[in-house]
């Protein structure tokens, strides 16, 4: 810390001493003619005695990263938004100006205007005619500027960290990518993309304990989004047929590689559909983004390969427990599936459902299994206060979860639209936040009024973005995919 607080010193000296020459480090003008990938692109395969004849003159900008002083000349990198390029300051060229080098420090933004050349190692490079500062960087880049390694101060700030490890850039503009090809697909399908509040008087759409706010004009609390569902329904209901949001949500859980308290999702909802048309819709999707942004369906992950390549398989929940040895009568038995799952440590509250159960059992030890993509079906009704039940057994709803490398991915049911259902369950829901389920649902009448006037049969979806573009970039962590995650304070 000593060091660090002597090299600040440093460079403030150097700010005093530059404002001094009536230089002031932030107030520079420059308008770049060009990045250094564009440079790269255009000039990397001219030779040198092309080059010298031609005299390409252009102007770039960016932060030092690197400097090599040999008195009466000093070369260095620069790093613009695209990637570095070399420049070469001479004496002989800069003349008084020269000495202004002394004044920069590794970290600064500068523009620089010159000629172009290739060294004796041919390295393409500009040869500096002149420069401006563009903004003194007083704190130094960490660890000796070869790349921020601590994890956490790699999330906290994360400014250093997109300008020190590229590769950490690469994975937002691979996100940026990702979003904009759903868009393009879910456009190019009939779907209009809308927005709806972020502040609920219900919090409603997901079983998710909210976070809570305070509106003083109004004299009322309010809850920050945990699903925007029961909006977007609500638009079906006023003959909108095909819709999408991507939004924020918010839910008070815990923090771990897989949750972020506010995270991205995409939703939404097709009229005149239901959940096995979906599927084969999801999968046009994916098939759709992941060939768009990587070119390829076989994405590596980790130590795995994921072949993203349609179909995927479809297995009833309940089939997918007997696959990895739950037995029948812990699977149709509420009392054998209490004594079975508290048997295998799962922490089993009394009071529990028996859907409940047999969810916590399945993250156990069926869901670490899934790597491959793989639609788990037919979920228990207690499990799904807003899906359609099924026709042949109403005590499963049509329901799927999409998992791959073995997380959750997207959730998506046949809607229920009949308003009666609809209120009976809200009401077991209520009855479970009695009992201390801080996450089961609220009774919205206003949604049952909704309802009540009439919302065609339809299918909806979540899909987690966060969780995607981990998939995507090969990511390990959900921090590693969101520009700035929740943090503890800093000490």
């Amino acid at each position: 810390m000593e060091e660090i607080n002597e090299l600040i010193e440093q460079r403030l000296k150097k700010l005093s001493e530059l404002r001094g020459l009536d230089i002031d480090p932030y107030d520079g003008i420059f308008n770049p003619e060009a990045s250094a990938a564009e440079l790269k692109a255009k000039y990397q395969s001219v030779n040198k005695e092309s080059l010298e004849s031609d005299a390409v003159y252009t102007s770039v900008a960016g932060r030092i990263v690197s400097m090599r002083d040999f008195g009466k000349g000093c070369f260095a990198h620069i790093q613009d938004a695209t990637e570095k390029i070399q420049i070469f300051f001479s004496k002989n060229v800069l003349n008084e100006k020269f000495a202004l080098l002394k004044k920069l420090d590794i970290g600064d933004i500068i523009g620089v205007s010159g000629r172009l050349f290739r060294t004796k190692t041919n390295e393409l490079t500009i040869e500096v005619r002149d420069f401006v500062f563009l903004s003194k960087s007083v704190r130094p880049l960490p660890e000796k500027w070869h790349g921020l390694k601590d994890i956490e101060l790699r999330y906290r700030q994360r400014y250093v960290d997109l300008f020190v490890n590229p590769q950490v850039k690469e994975i937002f503009a691979k996100r940026s990518a990702i979003i904009k090809a759903i868009r393009d697909f879910l456009e190019a399908n009939g779907f209009i993309e809308v927005e709806t509040p972020m502040m609920h008087q219900i919090p409603g759409g997901a079983t998710a304990r909210p976070f809570k706010t305070h509106h003083i004009a109004l004299g009322i609390d309010l809850y920050l989004r945990i699903a925007p569902e029961l909006y977007l329904k609500r638009l079906l209901v006023g003959g909108y047929e095909r819709v999408f949001e991507l939004n924020k949500n918010f839910r008070n859980e815990g923090i771990s590689t897989k949750h972020n308290p506010e995270f991205t999702m995409l939703e939404f909802y097709m009229a005149y559909k239901e959940y096995n048309f979906l599927m084969e819709f999801t999968e046009k999707m994916f098939s759709y983004v992941v060939d768009k942004v990587l070119g390829t369906l076989k994405v590596p992950y980790g130590e795995a390969v994921i072949d993203l390549t349609p179909p995927w398989p479809r297995i009833p929940m309940r089939d997918a427990l007997k696959q990895k040895g739950v037995p029948d009568d812990v699977i149709t038995d509420y009392q054998k599936a209490v004594e079975w799952a508290r048997a295998k440590n799962l922490d089993i509250p009394t009071g529990t459902s028996h859907g409940k159960i047999l969810d916590e059992i399945f993250k156990e030890f069926v869901e670490p299994e899934l790597m491959q993509p793989t639609f788990i079906i037919d979920y228990p009704v207690e499990l799904s206060p807003l899906a359609k039940r099924k026709r042949d057994n109403p005590e499963l709803v049509e329901r799927f979860e999409l998992f791959i490398a073995s997380r959750e991915i997207a959730n998506a049911f046949s809607e229920l639209n009949d308003p009666i259902d609809q209120r009976d369950r809200f009401l077991k829901q209520v009855e479970e936040k009695k009992k201390g389920d801080e996450e089961a649902h609220w009774m919205d009448e206003d949604f049952v009024r909704s309802l009540e006037y009439g919302m065609p049969p339809a299918a909806g979806e979540g899909i987690g973005i966060d969780r995607l573009v981990m998939l995507l970039t090969n990511s390990q962590s959900i921090r590693d995919v969101i520009l700035f995650p929740q943090l503890k304070p800093e000490q």
